[in-house]
């Protein structure tokens, strides 16, 4: 909520050619336990899921989808799923926003079996849904501070995930302006009668 109010008041001010997230998450049980995603691993959205937007009913739960009510009417609606359009790291996955983060290991699965995804975080399909409403691409790269599930905080490296996602983004913006150096362009430029970043 805050995540979405802020970055909307910010772009109804502003003009803004992209909103990227740089942040920490945990690694839902699967994809920690097989390796692909340890404690200061760095990766990328490939898409954002609302992992709890939908309702409950006897048979399970109930995405939007499945409730029949797109979060964003075209031709192609988007209901929880929303994809993402910039890539700051060469690794990729769904990453599932949630309102309460999983505190538990059969909590952690479920979302994980249910959504497809393998990173949880609390804010970033709030972003991504907002940078879609105004028509800009947008991008999400996080560390990987803790396992998502059971709650053991001696475990939790949350200061080298946050800088392990912010050297590897600052990484790929300085490699992005070196290639746009070569190509006799600058995306990291303003147009004329705006500031720079």
């Amino acid at each position: 909520m805050n995540a979405a109010y802020t970055l909307t008041r910010f772009l109804e001010r502003e003009k803004a050619r992209a909103v990227i997230v740089c942040g920490i998450a945990g690694a839902y049980p699967r994809a920690f336990s097989e390796g692909n995603l340890g404690i200061g691993s760095v990766i990328c959205a490939e898409s954002e899921c609302y992992g709890d937007l939908g309702a409950q009913s006897a048979s399970g739960f109930l995405d939007m989808q499945a409730l029949g009510f797109p979060l964003i009417a075209a031709v192609d609606p988007i209901y929880n799923v929303l994809p993402m359009q910039i890539f700051p790291a060469p690794r990729r996955c769904r990453f599932v926003t949630v309102n309460t983060c999983s505190g538990s290991d059969e909590n952690a699965l479920q979302l994980e079996a249910r959504t497809g995804g393998a990173v949880e975080s609390m804010e970033g399909a709030a972003v991504a849904h907002v940078a879609t409403l105004f028509g800009i691409p947008a991008g999400e790269i996080r560390g990987i501070s803790n396992r998502a599930g059971n709650r053991d905080r001696s475990t939790w490296r949350v200061k080298e995930a946050a800088v392990a996602a912010q050297e590897a983004l600052l990484a790929w913006m300085l490699s992005a302006k070196q290639a746009d150096a070569r190509a006799g362009r600058n995306v990291f430029a303003a147009p004329p009668g705006e500031c720079a970043p």
